[in-house]
């Protein structure tokens, strides 16, 4: 059997010959509900709730749909009856811990009830990830440097952890990688391996993940690296299934993978900066995601106050189209409508989502006009209606 490290050399030849444009979407739905989460310290007091019709671009605001702190990110169950949110605390029921919060959805209104909240395992969690069939809810802890997998209840509630894995390590910046920093979860196209990617190692993990016990264990290829200081936030997976990538918050750049289903691996291809030759002035980077076509890839500066949107091109490897001012500062999420036709841009420090027009031919966003205010929008869901 040939050992991983020569299977991960084959996955250089694999990514040339992988397909860069996905699946064409075949999406009916037009009618959404929206959610934003939020930093509560300020303006906000939880989760906030829009009406959104993707066929005209019109948005019509519901208010408050639920009174929690931090709920900083949000996810949607598969089944469209249950969000879920982390509360990015240090403290929780005397544990130093943030929580994870079950909120079960009206759909005529787009209120949230409160239905159970749970421990994340670390203080800060910050990210949220579900597998397709609902069973297990996955936590990165920031602050707490470790990821947790939650169980469900088959009513949306949530249990305590079946598993918990702690990082441990220091890299390069004191000031920001003094120790290891959780920040995402991701699950393979397959559901096999479940990636975290840790800001405070330069590391994206890859876990085993076993659904019937909701464990992690460790792969065989453990981790892939980043340039040192680099600190990988998010990551994402290609519709296609043989690539991803991730955004790099410190160093402002984007790393392309080729990626191994079978070993779970990734190989480094590229790593491109998210920023123009000429900008200036500090940035960190935030949010990353692929149009659903497969053909383009998105990500959002901190700083420079832009999206830099990506061309995807032979192999996977991307070019810069274009950078685009997000119509407010820090733009620290951004989501982009499940019909790939609109972008809304949040950005927390002036309280304001701005609507982007997306060209799926060319990839370019062009700003609406429309933007309405939420106090430090953080993150941003949706959920069909039809």
């Amino acid at each position: 059997m040939p050992s991983p490290f020569t299977c991960l050399l084959a996955l250089a030849s694999l990514a040339s010959s992988s397909v860069c444009a996905g699946p064409k979407p075949e999406l009916k739905a037009k009618s959404f509900l929206l959610f934003a989460g939020t930093y509560t310290q300020k303006e906000s007091k939880g989760i906030y709730a829009w009406r959104f019709n993707a066929a005209t671009g019109e948005v019509e605001a519901l208010g408050l749909a639920a009174e929690t702190v931090n709920p900083s990110f949000l996810v949607l169950h598969p089944n469209g009856k249950t969000l879920y949110a982390v509360n990015e605390v240090d403290s929780f029921q005397g544990q130093r811990s943030g929580a994870v919060s079950a909120f079960s959805v009206d759909r005529a209104t787009g209120r949230l009830a409160l239905l159970n909240q749970v421990a994340s395992g670390g203080a800060d969690p910050c990210h949220l990830a579900l597998d397709r069939s609902g069973r297990h809810l996955f936590v990165a802890n920031y602050t707490g440097g470790s990821v947790a997998v939650l169980p469900l209840e088959m009513d949306g509630r949530l249990k305590e952890a079946s598993d918990l894995v702690q990082h441990v390590g220091t890299v390069v910046d004191p000031k920001r990688q003094g120790a290891p920093h959780a920040h995402a979860v991701t699950l393979s196209p397959d559901e096999r391996f479940a990636f975290v990617t840790d800001l405070g190692l330069d590391r994206i993990f890859s876990y085993r993940f076993d659904a019937t016990k909701g464990t992690l264990s460790p792969n065989e290829v453990p981790f892939a690296r980043v340039a040192p200081g680099a600190g990988p936030r998010h990551f994402t997976f290609h519709p296609a299934g043989r690539l991803a990538y991730a955004i790099n918050e410190l160093q402002s750049s984007v790393t392309a993978f080729a990626f191994d289903p079978k070993l779970g691996a990734l190989l480094e291809l590229q790593t491109t900066s998210t920023l123009p030759a000429e900008a200036k002035g500090e940035n960190d980077c935030a949010e990353i995601l692929i149009h659903p076509n497969g053909k383009f890839l998105y990500g959002s500066n901190r700083g420079h106050d832009s999206l830099a949107v990506f061309g995807i091109g032979p192999g996977g490897l991307i070019s810069p189209l274009e950078y685009v001012p997000t119509g407010g500062r820090t733009p620290r999420h951004f989501a982009m409508d499940p019909t790939g036709a609109y972008l809304f841009a949040e950005n927390q420090a002036s309280n304001n989502v701005v609507l982007f027009r997306v060209d799926a031919k060319t990839g370019r966003v062009t700003p609406t006009g429309k933007t309405f205010s939420v106090g430090a929008p953080v993150c941003l869901t949706f959920m069909s209606l039809d």
